[in-house]
């Protein structure tokens, strides 16, 4: 363990395992001013430039806490993942409300009243949190309302206690969303982010990368003969990528061979994946 890594373990307990990317002296964690994620995604830079690589993303009401400002820029510790990194300070705002509901559907609008003919006021992905103070109907579309007076579609909302029963179902939702590096959301997604997004949506908040997630996530099983004793839930690891078996025989992965989340047989993908990175390293089950 090194010196600043030490330092998170004595701040953060609960998330000692978590990665601190690049070099970050210890003297960074010391005390920081609780702050939200206001956009509907802010990228998590390496540097506090626009042309800067992004090591992850948060989405909209995220808690962060911020150690460090410099113009147009702000260093935050994500509090359910403990991500840290520079976002943009535009990204971010005070905790005014609390959460009451999420984002449950892949991608929502957010319109200026309770009516799907306004011109849309922005966007959410799945996973975003909201704070719902009242209700609407137009025409028959029931909306949920914002502290703002903003809408969002009712049905594209659920309270923040509800949990879905399989996080595989969730994951499915995504198909076909466009593959980004560092992508957790509906607009663009990672093969650990569709992970870490579809747990959360069952109620569990996991480590963000895909080695992270070899490294703890549920028990190493042994997956037998031709995989034989795969089922559906359990993932796959290569090098550096990360696959949810949909059942005994077939995956579903961010990957960028195809671009998007998609549906892959597992043998077809250690075939062609193979030449390049190897073989599955470890079989987990969640």
């Amino acid at each position: 363990m090194t010196a600043h890594d030490a330092r998170l373990h004595a701040f953060r307990p609960d998330l000692a395992d978590a990665r601190l990317k690049g070099e970050v002296s210890a003297d960074r964690f010391v005390t920081g001013r609780p702050a939200r994620i206001t956009a509907p995604v802010a990228d998590v830079k390496k540097a506090p430039r626009a042309d800067s690589g992004i090591d992850t993303q948060l989405i909209h009401g995220d808690d962060v806490l911020v150690f460090d400002e410099t113009p147009g820029w702000a260093w935050v510790q994500c509090e359910r993942d403990g991500y840290v990194g520079y976002v943009a300070q535009a990204h971010i705002g005070p905790r005014e409300h609390a959460p009451t509901h999420r984002v449950v559907a892949p991608r929502s609008f957010v319109y200026p009243g309770a009516d799907l003919r306004f011109a849309r006021a922005g966007e959410l992905s799945m996973g975003s949190l909201v704070t719902v103070v009242g209700q609407a109907e137009t025409r028959g579309t029931a909306y949920a309302l914002l502290p703002s007076g903003q809408a969002v579609i009712a049905g594209h909302l659920a309270p923040l206690e509800t949990a879905a029963d399989d996080f595989v179902t969730v994951a499915e939702t995504l198909i076909n969303t466009p593959y980004l590096w560092g992508g957790v959301s509906g607009f663009g997604i990672d093969c650990s982010g569709l992970v870490q997004l579809a747990m959360l949506m069952a109620g569990r908040n996991v480590l963000r990368d895909s080695d992270m997630q070899e490294a703890g996530l549920g028990e190493r099983i042994v997956p037998g003969p031709e995989f034989s004793g795969l089922r559906r839930g359990d993932l796959v690891f290569w090098k550096g990528h990360v696959a949810i078996m949909t059942d005994a025989d077939n995956m579903i992965h961010a990957n960028g061979h195809t671009m998007m989340v998609s549906r892959e047989g597992l043998r077809g993908a250690i075939d062609r994946i193979g030449y390049l990175y190897g073989g599955p390293t470890t079989f987990r089950r969640p």
